[in-house]
């Protein structure tokens, strides 16, 4: 009764000052609180598109979540597929934020020791949560041109000039891995969703004695046939990639085309072959074989993404720098390598994050808690912060929802709220400060799960990176503005 009572206060608000086409009441931009809608978080059968249109200037590609309306996986069993459970999610994001923690800290996976192997739910639960979007891989000589085949147009299967010219595959994207990867034939279906390189003319395999192959470094696996072989753990689900170093043409859209794109040709992968809802993953990270370092010459060694609020909207993903990037973005500096400190992976982006604020008060924290600074991750779904910091953020928040009912947490999620028979909840504000004075106010949709808990978790003890996660990015174009050493927030982007 009593949450009931209190879920009247922001509705009449909302009633009384007008709600904007995107749902923020009309002053809710002065208010120290904000509205979250719980309705929209839940499941959606239909995609509603673009929420924000990007500038159509040829640069950017759509993104959506691979289990989601607006995949082109979604039809038929996958609309209907369950959705899997938060301890699933859970357990597998604790898993890439150690990944992440090794990755900051100049540590890697023992390639030697090969890798666990979690179960098919596991994994879809961590791709469940992740942006991908759809590229075009390969071409095939059609007479005297190459063609390159739209995503919804069928491919024929016959061997002859009508064939394939190139094949539509969903790709998870990385920030925190370097080389990326594609499922390769054969598969175990009729009519395989997988990237045939015997199909397209400018395919190239490797030699073990190339550049590029020497450029491999701790992911080669050696030579078979004369060819280049590669090996890598996949960060998202832990499982294995391995197969040919090759390249081809990787049509990302209409106007930006990449006509010797480095990437593994994945034969050795542990995946049933079920014709799933990712085909592979791109690399994003600092590496020199990512698709940042491979296309830097063209687009200045940056790009961007932006995650949208629903899971039933699309966002984007945009190679180079956007235009205006300097006044439309908070800006703050990419961390460097500190001298005569342990070396960092070059894999991961670190930002210096310096204060959190709830409704526009910086917590009690000593400037040491932030140290470790902070990874900006796509992969990682829950947002990770220092012990020191999670527990002055909880005690702030747990203070401003003082009128809603606590629930039992839930595995590292230990603030949490019955909110049964709730629709509208008022939220205190959240926002991240980095360095250059860069504040990020968090949008409504990253602040509450669905489940009712803060989606927020710590970290064993201060001594470790923040991990910045794809929840708490939703609505914010996220820019890697690798070759001018910045990176940048652009609030309700998308």
């Amino acid at each position: 009764m009593q949450a009931a009572m209190v879920d009247v206060l922001p509705l009449l608000l909302l009633i009384l000052l007008g709600s904007s086409p995107t749902g923020r009441a009309a002053d809710d931009e002065h208010e120290e609180f904000t509205v979250l809608d719980l309705s929209s978080l839940k499941p959606h059968a239909a995609c509603t598109g673009h929420r924000v249109t990007p500038p159509h200037n040829g640069s950017w590609v759509p993104l959506y979540r691979p289990h989601g309306p607006c995949s082109p996986w979604f039809r038929g069993a996958a609309a209907r597929a369950k959705l899997p459970s938060l301890a699933e999610l859970l357990r597998q994001d604790q898993l890439r934020v150690r990944h992440i923690h090794r990755k900051a800290s100049g540590g890697h996976f023992d390639e030697s020791k090969g890798a666990r192997k979690e179960p098919v739910t596991v994994e879809e639960t961590q791709v469940h949560h992740q942006a991908a979007i759809s590229v075009q891989w390969g071409t095939q000589s059609m007479g005297s041109f190459q063609q390159t085949r739209s995503i919804d147009r069928p491919a024929a299967d016959d061997g002859t000039s009508g064939g394939p010219p190139a094949v539509a595959q969903t790709v998870v994207l990385d920030t925190g891995s370097d080389v990326p990867w594609v499922e390769c034939v054969p598969c175990a279906l009729a009519e395989c969703p997988y990237y045939d390189p015997a199909r397209s003319s400018t395919y190239l395999a490797f030699p073990c004695n190339s550049t590029a192959c020497k450029q491999l470094g701790p992911y080669a696996n050696g030579c078979v046939n004369s060819q280049c072989q590669y090996r890598v753990v996949s960060s998202i689900d832990g499982s294995v990639s391995s197969g040919t170093y090759s390249s081809d043409v990787l049509t990302i859209n209409s106007g930006n085309s990449i006509t010797s794109f480095k990437f593994g040709c994945n034969t050795q992968s542990q995946n049933s072959g079920d014709g799933g809802p990712t085909n592979g993953v791109m690399a994003l990270g600092r590496g020199a074989q990512s698709l940042t370092a491979q296309t830097s010459s063209t687009y200045g060694d940056a790009f961007s993404y932006c995650l949208p609020q629903k899971d039933y909207e699309k966002g984007f993903f945009r190679i180079g720098v956007p235009s205006g990037a300097a006044y439309r973005f908070a800006m703050t500096p990419l961390l460097r390598d500190r001298p005569g400190g342990p070396t960092p992976s070059a894999t991961v982006y670190r930002v210096r994050m310096v204060a959190v604020t709830v409704n526009g008060q910086p917590l009690n924290v000593a400037a040491e808690a932030f140290a470790a600074g902070t990874v900006v991750d796509s992969v990682t779904v829950i947002t990770r912060l220092p012990l020191t910091v999670y527990g002055a953020l909880r005690a702030a928040f747990r203070d401003r929802m003082a009128g809603y009912r606590r629930a039992p947490p839930q595995d590292e999620l230990d603030t949490c709220y019955d909110l049964t028979g709730v629709r509208f909840v008022k939220l205190p504000r959240i926002a991240l400060v980095f360095d250059g004075n860069a504040a990020v106010e968090i949008d409504r949709s990253g602040i509450l799960l669905e489940n009712g808990c803060l989606a927020f978790a710590a970290n064993d003890d201060d001594s470790k990176p923040a991990v910045l996660g794809n929840t708490q990015q939703k609505t914010i174009e996220v820019l890697h503005d690798v070759g001018g050493g910045n990176m940048g927030f652009r609030r309700l982007a998308c």
